[in-house]
C-alpha cells in the first residue's frame, strides 16, 4: 500500500501574540494554499508566568474557526455573546467566529506551567457570515483510545475508529493528539486521498513514512496513501488532517475572508461596531 511522504519540514519559529505571550508558530502566513483547510498552529507554553500572564485581551474574529487545547494551565474565554468558558488541564475550546466574534483569552494563574496549542480551520465562503458560536469540551468527553505503545485522544474527526468530539462536514477536520509510550508503537492510519495532512512532533522525535521527525517540526505530507508512523521512543505528536476548501484566501490580522473587498469590509464593520450585529 502507498506510503505518504514528507512534501515540506517546517521548524516552529519564536514568536509572540496578545500582550506579549511568547509562542512557537509553526506555521501561519504567508502562501496558506499548502495548508488548506488550516490556517495557522501555535503551540504556546512557559514555567515563567511573564511569558503569558499578559494573555490576549479583548480581540475580533471573523470568517474561520479557532481551536484552543490546554495541555497544562487554566485561561478563560469571554465573548460578546456572553459565554464564559474555564480551559483546564486536557480541556478543548472551539469556537467559530463567522461573521464576528469579540473575545478575550486570559490566564487564570500567576505562576507555574501552562502549555497549549490554537489552531486556525478555515471556513467555506458560504459558510463565513454564519452566525458565531462556541463550545467548551472539557478533558473527560474527549475519546480516548489505548494501543499498544500509546494513547490516542480524538478532538475531532474520524480515524482509528474511533469518532472525535468534534465533527465537520465541509472541511472534515482531524484532530488527534498521540501520546507514545515506546518503540514498539506502529499505526497507519487511512486518511481520504486529496486532504491535508500535518504531523507536528512536540516532544521526542517520531518516524513519518521513510523519515524520523524531530521536536518542534512539523510534517506536511503528500497527498495519497496511508499515514505511517512508528515509534523512536517517548513522543507527543498531533495529526492534523482535513479536506482543502480550494477557494482563494484572503487574511488580515483576525480576519480571513475570500477577496480584499470583504476584508475592508470587516474592518469597517469593526471599526464602526458592526462586526457582531
Amino acid at each position: 500500500m502507498k506510503t505518504r511522504q514528507i512534501e515540506e519540514l517546517l521548524v516552529a519559529r519564536a514568536s509572540s501574540d496578545g500582550d506579549g505571550v511568547r509562542l512557537k508558530r509553526v506555521f501561519g502566513g504567508g502562501e496558506l494554499s499548502r495548508f488548506d483547510p488550516f490556517l495557522m498552529l501555535d503551540e504556546f507554553g512557559s514555567e515563567d508566568a511573564s511569558d503569558y500572564i499578559g494573555g490576549f485581551p479583548s480581540h475580533p474574529h471573523r470568517g474561520f474557526e479557532t481551536v484552543t487545547y490546554m495541555l497544562d494551565g487554566h485561561m478563560q474565554h469571554k465573548d460578546h455573546m456572553g459565554n464564559v468558558g474555564e480551559l483546564k488541564n486536557g480541556d478543548v475550546q472551539w469556537m467559530t467566529a463567522g461573521a464576528g466574534i469579540i473575545h478575550s483569552e486570559m490566564p487564570q494563574q500567576k505562576e507555574g506551567h501552562m502549555r497549549g496549542f490554537q489552531l486556525w480551520l478555515n471556513l467555506a465562503g458560504k459558510d463565513k457570515m454564519q452566525k458565531a458560536s462556541y463550545q467548551d469540551i472539557a478533558a473527560q468527553e474527549i475519546p480516548v483510545l489505548e494501543r499498544e505503545g500509546a494513547t490516542i485522544k480524538a478532538i475531532a474527526g474520524a480515524l482509528t475508529g474511533l469518532q472525535g468530539r468534534v465533527q465537520r462536514e465541509v472541511t472534515e477536520p482531524v484532530y488527534l493528539d498521540i501520546d507514545i509510550k515506546d518503540a514498539q508503537y506502529r499505526e497507519s492510519f487511512d486518511v481520504p486521498d486529496g486532504n491535508t495532512v500535518l504531523i507536528y512532533v512536540y516532544e521526542g522525535e517520531v518516524g513519518v513514512g521513510d523519515a524520523v521527525v524531530g521536536k518542534s517540526r512539523m510534517a506536511r505530507l503528500s497527498r495519497t496513501g496511508s499515514v505511517d508512523l512508528q515509534g523512536k521512543g517517548p513522543a507527543r505528536v498531533l495529526l492534523i488532517a482535513g479536506k482543502p476548501i480550494g477557494e482563494p484566501i484572503v487574511s488580515y490580522g483576525p480576519f480571513v475572508m475570500n477577496t480584499r473587498e470583504e476584508i475592508e469590509q470587516a474592518l469597517i464593520d469593526y471599526r464602526d461596531g458592526n462586526l457582531t450585529q
